[in-house]
């Protein structure tokens, strides 16, 4: 799998993996049902530990984007879903991480941020 790390770069290397997995399903380099390394395999390729490849695959699957199965292997899930939702956060991951970085700046609480992007994605949709 061809994936580079900044191991000088500020963020963080999990973040680097899953970011280069996103960016692949978006371009339609990974397609649904491919294979990729087991973690131990990946995390040698790069050089990191296990455990790095463990939580960027970890979160790739909270977010919907790849099919964690024991003994059989861990798959891309780039349906039309994933795929539009990788484009989304490919094109507006920095500015929704700078407005969250704000929000932590000025203290915002966790909760009020969700209960305000919820309150925003409702009204948008018109689903409120």
């Amino acid at each position: 799998m061809l994936l580079s790390i900044d191991f000088s770069s500020d963020q963080a290397i999990y973040m680097q993996i899953r970011d280069a997995i996103v960016t692949g399903i978006a371009s339609g380099k990974l397609q649904d049902g491919d294979t990729l390394p087991s973690v131990r395999v990946l995390g040698s390729e790069l050089g990191v530990n296990l455990h790095t490849v463990n939580k960027a695959y970890q979160l790739l699957q909270s977010e919907g984007f790849i099919d964690i199965q024991r003994r059989r292997g861990t798959f891309i899930k780039a349906g039309k879903t994933a795929q539009s939702t990788a484009a989304f956060l490919r094109k507006y991951g920095v500015p929704l991480k700078d407005m969250v970085h704000a929000a932590v700046t000025e203290r915002v609480d966790r909760a009020v941020l969700h209960k305000m992007i919820d309150h925003l994605y409702d009204e948008l949709a018109g689903t409120e």
